[in-house]
């Protein structure tokens, strides 16, 4: 009787061991945070309705890879671009509203290059920032030190990830941080690296085996695993592919002799046991951060197999997943589809891992029936920046914007240079243009003589005889004319003009075939000569019927005034409109004497928030809305000026109560 009751006992342990982990099942948000600097990151890639449709699937956590160390000021500071700050703290505004854990997974790394044994200077230098900035948000929120950390041994690893760890917590005792080995996090490593004093931690493994069946062809490894494509799972003889002839000799063409004896579940179980082994012997909590198999070259029913048999182990192991991605080349989405919740998604493999499926309908292209945005600080939804150019573009430009946080910068560059918005999937405007719609922005430029296109191009069919048509606008001298000013251009979709296409190297005149149900993308573009010493910002780009849109000046260029970058100083405000309070934000490269004021939009001063000796570094402050005497000031439009005693200039719109609307639009 006593060796019967022994199992159901031995599974409380273990269910009483588990249970302290704070979430289950959940998703990689790859491809959004993992920018080389904060200002491409495409902020509205993912919105407050991605993480809710994510929340349907039956997830309740998401880790979020940022490229943590290429969004700082750099060596020796590593100070945190305050626009990371900004747009970080929405998302995590998003995942704590829906009850979600969130892990920021420093992802900063490169498959290719050994992690530098002096990575904990950069480490203890981020890390405090991150944990300063959101120590006293929920316990929702996770820190994840650093990605697949390889080609440094798991001694020296360890010692820098217990350096890290107590450079967060001299800052923050409270939030979990995920810990893991070096061996790019493999289960393997788990048992070489140490069991830290700290009791608020996760330890990470991630799990791609066997890899010759989840990375076929994928071009990162050595040698690339491109040609190599059906290889089954499990194993089955009879469908096994040659080794490709530019793989002989290697050691996959090896691993393809072995399969036989590594593609099958046997395998696959024993292999996260490892990582189980190493939780039971410790009593400590494990989670599975990445898995998946690489879509291109493999078949999508063995894909979906091998999904059901990791989740279930790992769940009949109570070990908590994140699969690796949610969109992209191991996503949840059909392969070559536009990747739409509500039409795209890959049923088998969503139900092979236990998601819920939500209703899918085919798509098709609808036309457009109200206008939308297409920049307003953040690129707008379904819109992807695609552009190929040398110029310098910047995104989140705080150099006057005409209102909210951002504008949009561009200069330099060849002649043909050109900023790219690609709709995905493609719109079909064509009867906004039959009703009347333009399209309506607020432009800058900084020199006489400024001349560009603003282009429409259309998407290219199958016929042979059909290519990806052009219609433009031009601005220069005359419209607007550049005096360093904001100005409101509405310029009707008919307005435009067919220009003809550029196809396989050859320019093809206009015919008359440019189709406005089919627009692939928008394109601002160098046309007419070199972009060099041309500086030109832009607001508030949208397809509209309302031509009501305000000029807000907040500053007018100096002659000599330059776009500024983070590397001088950036000042961010959120929330932004504000409804009790705003945290304004923003970095020092050394130490500087700082005004801070508050201003009406007529220029008096409502507030002087800060005017001593600051120290370089990030700092943030918090404005409740109230004059000098403090009273609460009326809703409406109010201007935040930071002024450093090097002459750095910083301004930011903020809105109060009934100011969120200015426009129309």
């Amino acid at each position: 009787m006593k060796k019967l009751l022994l199992i159901p006992i031995l599974l409380l342990i273990m269910q009483v061991s588990t249970a302290q982990l704070p979430f289950h099942r959940g998703i990689n948000l790859t491809g959004w945070f993992q920018a080389s600097d904060a200002g491409y990151i495409q902020f509205r890639k993912f919105t407050f309705k991605d993480f809710t449709e994510i929340k349907s699937l039956g997830c309740d956590v998401i880790r979020l890879p940022v490229n943590l160390h290429d969004m700082t000021s750099g060596a020796p500071d590593y100070i945190i671009d305050p626009v990371l700050f900004s747009l970080l703290d929405s998302v995590i505004s998003w995942a704590e509203l829906l009850q979600m854990h969130l892990i920021i997974d420093n992802h900063s790394f490169d498959p290719s290059v050994s992690t530098s044994p002096d990575v904990g200077q950069i480490l203890t230098r981020v890390w405090p920032q991150i944990a300063s900035r959101y120590q006293s948000r929920s316990e929702f929120i996770l820190y994840e030190i650093l990605n697949e950390p390889h080609g440094i041994s798991n001694q020296l690893w360890g010692s820098i990830q217990q350096q890290t760890i107590d450079a967060i917590r001299a800052v923050d005792t409270r939030h979990t941080i995920v810990v893991g080995p070096s061996g790019y996090n493999s289960y393997n490593d788990l048992a070489q690296m140490p069991v830290y004093a700290d009791t608020n931690l996760i330890y990470t493994f991630h799990f791609y085996d066997p890899f010759l069946f989840t990375h076929q062809g994928a071009s990162w490894s050595t040698p690339s695993m491109q040609p190599l494509a059906g290889v089954p799972f499990p194993y089955n003889a009879d469908s096994m592919p040659p080794c490709p002839p530019e793989l002989e000799g290697t050691w996959i063409e090896d691993a393809l002799g072995y399969y036989n004896t590594q593609g099958n579940a046997e395998t696959v179980r024993s292999l996260i046991d490892i990582a189980v082994q190493f939780r039971d012997e410790h009593n400590l909590k494990i989670f599975c951060g990445e898995f998946g198999v690489y879509i291109p070259n493999s078949d999508n029913n063995d894909r979906a197999n091998w999904y059901e048999l990791v989740k279930n182990y790992l769940e009949e192991k109570a070990i908590p997943w994140t699969i690796w991605d949610y969109k992209g080349g191991f996503g949840l989405f059909e392969k070559g589809s536009f990747e739409l919740f509500e039409s795209d998604l890959n049923i088998p493999l969503v139900e092979a891992l236990g998601f819920n499926l939500p209703e899918q309908q085919p798509y098709s292209i609808k036309p457009d029936t109200v206008g939308f945005t297409i920049y307003d600080d953040y690129l707008g939804t379904r819109i992807n920046e695609a552009s190929y150019t040398e110029s310098e573009i910047d995104y989140f430009s705080t150099l006057f914007p005409n209102n909210d946080q951002y504008c949009l910068y561009w200069s330099g560059g060849p002649q043909y240079s050109l900023i790219a918005h690609d709709f995905v999937p493609d719109r079909d405007l064509s009867q906004l243009v039959e009703a009347g719609y333009a399209l309506d922005l607020m432009v800058r430029g900084n020199v006489e003589g400024i001349s560009f296109d603003i282009r429409f191009l259309d998407t290219k069919t199958v016929d042979p005889s059909d290519h990806p048509w052009r219609i433009r606008t031009t601005l220069n001298d005359a419209s607007p004319g550049w005096d360093k000013r904001w100005h409101h251009l509405h310029i009707p979709l008919l307005n435009f003009t067919e220009h003809g296409s550029w196809d396989n190297n050859t320019w093809y005149e206009p015919e008359g075939k440019f189709d406005w149900s089919a627009i692939d993308r928008m394109e601002i573009v160098a046309e007419y000569g070199s972009f060099e010493n041309r500086e030109v910002w832009f607001d508030n780009i949208r397809i509209t019927d309302q031509d009501t849109a305000n000029v807000i000046e907040t500053g007018t260029l100096g002659i000599q005034q330059p776009a500024l970058s983070f590397r001088d100083t950036r000042l961010s405000a959120w929330p932004n409109p504000m409804n009790t309070s705003v945290t304004l934000s923003f970095g020092l490269q050394e130490n500087s004497r700082v005004e801070l004021i508050v201003y009406s939009s007529t220029g008096f001063i409502i507030r002087e928030l800060v005017n001593a000796e600051l120290a370089q570094g990030s700092h943030s402050l918090a404005w409740d809305g109230t004059n000098s005497t403090g009273n609460q000031v009326p809703p409406g439009i109010y201007i935040c000026r930071l002024q450093t005693e090097n002459g750095t200039g910083h301004y930011k719109i903020i809105k109060t109560g009934s100011a969120r609307q200015t426009s129309a639009f």
